[in-house]
């Protein structure tokens, strides 16, 4: 399956998203900015912690909403990435009641819209 877009993310495992640093500062950023020159490319951790969330329980109007016809309501949340970063993206295999700050994250990978795209899931937590 095709990515939902370029220099998004690799694959793994575990899938890790694709930062950028800027040269002159060492500031992350995400998604990697094409500018070579300014951003360096660097694979961000797969794992964090939710930051914050909530839950879009309408079918958004289109465009920009490019999801399903048939709408089910959906998690969205920001998951801080080690210490490196907070990245938005959808969350996914969290029952809604279980939503909460500090929520220990992975990064996975998901079908959306007919491509391969980014959410985060449950983190396997060791025995």
């Amino acid at each position: 399956m095709e990515a939902i877009a370029d220099r998004l993310f690799v694959p793994g495992p575990p899938p890790r998203l694709i930062g950028g640093r800027a040269r002159d500062t060492g500031r992350l950023v995400f998604p990697c900015p094409a500018d070579v020159a300014r951003f360096e490319p660097v694979e961000l951790p797969s794992e964090g912690h939710l930051w914050s969330w909530t839950v879009q329980r309408f079918r958004p109007k289109s465009p920009p909403y490019a999801g399903p016809e048939a709408f089910e309501p959906f998690a969205l949340g920001y998951v801080q990435l080690g210490d490196a970063i907070i990245v938005e993206g959808r969350l996914t295999g969290f029952p809604f009641e279980a939503l909460r700050v500090g929520l220990p994250c992975r990064t996975v990978l998901e079908p959306f819209a007919g491509r391969l795209s980014y959410a985060f899931g449950p983190r396997e937590e060791a025995p």
